[in-house]
């Protein structure tokens, strides 16, 4: 797990949590967190809270007393984004924008999950919080839209940037290399794009301590933007291979894996050669250490594949 500065003391009475994007990987995660006695987490569907409708983004945060909002809701297709311009913005920029400015009224902080995609990744080293950002694609440049919208809205706010996000729920890189090793005799992965595997868990880890430390006592929390990946990087070809490899020493399907240049794979989106993101500010300010991307793998792949072995004997 992830190590992080020790409890801090509450105050007094309930304290209720709004998580907005609660059927996600993170959000999913966010809600199987231990948090503390009194601490509340709420997650409602689409059909208590809807992200793009201004009246019921005012109605969830006027019903009741919340010490803090959550926002892990994204429009997450990024090839899909190049074509649905509009709905990739309601999400990404427009509903942030909704939540940090009910929360100002509210008095209240929130913290806001982005991505590695607002830079170009054109810089040979790992990116910090206040790099200058410049989107290849329409879902980075809507996630810079929530992030700009989320700042100047509330100063009470904590954005989180994160990167190549894997779990064992929902669709992500390592379920989709599972499934795909099952009927194919190889895989061709892109080997020329540089990132940091994260674990929803692990994030979701973060999140939560981030949290604690603004609703704790007097809620006078760090505030600004920060970086959330499991430590080390890797390219997706070769977190393909370690998937694979993963696979065939718990017995399941595992195919070789051949490297392609990202010339060589199209897609309506560019994606950033290098996503490395760094996290020294957060441990600085949260004291979240983040593990090892392979070992956030390995209890992902205890989950996914050992149901697969056991059904085989």
């Amino acid at each position: 797990m992830i190590f992080a500065a020790p409890p801090l003391p509450f105050a007094a009475g309930a304290m209720d949590i709004l998580v907005c994007g609660g059927s996600g990987q993170v959000g999913i995660e966010l809600r199987r967190q231990l948090w503390p006695a009194g601490v509340h987490v709420f997650a409602p569907g689409r059909e208590m809270l809807d992200l793009e409708d201004e009246n019921s983004v005012a109605r969830t945060m006027a019903a009741r007393r919340w010490a803090c909002v959550v926002n892990v809701a994204a429009f997450t297709a990024v090839d899909r984004a190049e074509a649905e311009i509009s709905q990739a913005w309601r999400l990404n920029a427009w509903a942030p924008a909704l939540l940090a400015h009910e929360a100002a009224k509210l008095g209240i902080p929130i913290v806001h999950v982005s991505t590695d995609y607002v830079f170009d990744g054109a810089s040979q080293e790992p990116y910090r919080p206040l790099d200058p950002v410049h989107p290849l694609s329409v879902y980075g440049a809507s996630k810079e839209g929530g992030e700009q919208a989320v700042r100047t809205a509330n100063p009470r706010h904590v954005i989180l940037r994160t990167a190549w996000v894997v779990s064992a729920n929902r669709t992500n890189f390592v379920k989709t290399m599972l499934r795909l090793a099952k009927n194919r005799d190889s895989l061709r992965v892109v080997d020329d794009q540089v990132g940091c595997p994260t674990s929803a868990r692990d994030l979701a880890g973060a999140i939560r301590t981030v949290v604690l430390h603004h609703i704790a006592g007097d809620g006078d929390g760090p505030c600004g933007t920060y970086h959330f990946v499991n430590a080390g990087s890797t390219t997706w070809f070769d977190f393909a291979r370690t998937i694979m490899a993963g696979a065939r020493h718990r017995g399941a399907c595992s195919v070789p894996v051949e490297p392609i240049r990202t010339a060589h794979y199209k897609t309506a989106a560019r994606r950033p050669l290098n996503s490395v993101l760094s996290t020294d500010t957060l441990t600085r300010d949260f004291g979240i250490r983040p593990r090892a991307w392979p070992i956030a793998l390995d209890e992902i792949l205890d989950v996914l594949v050992e149901p697969l072995v056991t059904a085989g004997q």
